[in-house]
């Protein structure tokens, strides 16, 4: 209920936001004598804009089972299975959230993930690499960082924000075709093609820099995400893990669940703003710099 108020909240505000900031900057006027609806369009953004975000959301565990193979455990087979659904049983009720669904993936890459519309309706998921090649304390302390990852909320707060980023792209790029088809090109007959062209231009600039504030939440998150993995588990454990991963040189998840891993690629200079994880060695720093628990 929280999450849908906040969901609702947050699309009035911003279409709020949006309608305030025109009004003030003195472009409305302008615009509406132009032929351009600025209360519709705000109302499509804002709906284009999180619905399509949500929407991605609420499919999240669907494309993940099957992006991923992933394989949901229901009964147990085997004492790894029986590990895994019980250190997870355990840790989700240390963190206050309903039982997520466990499974695994077959790779031989070591990586994790967790993703769901809701903190008590996640997936949690690890590669069959990581079971293998990661010892049950450093296995732990991945799969508490998971669990950290559902307890706060970060799935529907990532898919908040995205929502939002979304909502200006499509608003903007839509008011800077306007402005060069009418005013540039003269167009007063409906949208002559510097409109489409425009539009499409501004779009994609805008969303790479649109981006970049999604991915730096993304890697804000995951120093939250590392201490509740050392909350969970233990802070050398989960040391112990981040420092694993930095040996094995971890490749990144597919693109649409990169950012709900337990880490990603190393990108140098410019790329580090698409970044969906900082740099492992930065959340180590991050973890040793809290001091002994």
């Amino acid at each position: 209920m929280k999450r849908i108020a906040l969901f609702l909240a947050t699309n009035l505000a911003i279409v709020l936001v949006l309608s305030a900031t025109v009004r003030l900057l003195g472009i409305e006027p302008y615009l509406t004598a132009q032929g351009l609806n600025l209360g519709s369009l705000l109302v499509f953004a804002a709906v284009m804009g999180f619905g399509g975000s949500f929407l991605s959301l609420a499919l999240s565990k669907w494309t993940a089972k099957r992006a991923m193979g992933v394989q949901v455990i229901g009964t147990p087979v085997n004492p790894t299975e029986e590990w895994l659904v019980q250190t997870v049983r355990r840790q989700a009720e240390r963190a206050g959230i309903g039982m997520p669904e466990v499974g695994f993936y077959e790779s031989d890459e070591v990586n994790a993930f967790a993703t769901g519309m809701s903190r008590h309706k996640a997936l949690i998921a690890v590669s069959s690499g990581l079971l293998r090649q990661l010892t049950r304390e450093e296995a732990e302390a991945v799969l508490g960082h998971e669990v950290a990852h559902a307890a706060n909320g970060d799935m529907v707060t990532l898919a908040l924000i995205q929502g939002v980023v979304n909502t200006f792209v499509m608003f903007l790029s839509r008011i800077i075709g306007h402005t060069v088809d009418r005013v540039i090109f003269r167009n007063e007959r409906g949208h002559g093609p510097a409109f489409f062209v425009t539009l499409i231009v501004s779009e994609l600039v805008l969303g790479i820099l649109a981006s970049m504030i999604v991915m730096w939440f993304s890697r804000r998150r995951e120093f939250r995400a590392d201490r509740g993995g050392a909350e969970l588990a233990s802070r050398p454990a989960m040391i112990a893990a981040l420092r694993r991963l930095a040996s094995l040189h971890p490749q990144p998840l597919p693109d649409k669940m990169a950012a709900f891993g337990i880490a990603g690629g190393t990108p140098q200079g410019w790329k580090r703003l698409f970044m969906t994880h900082p740099p492992l060695a930065e959340r180590i720093a991050a973890l040793e710099s809290i001091g002994t628990r």
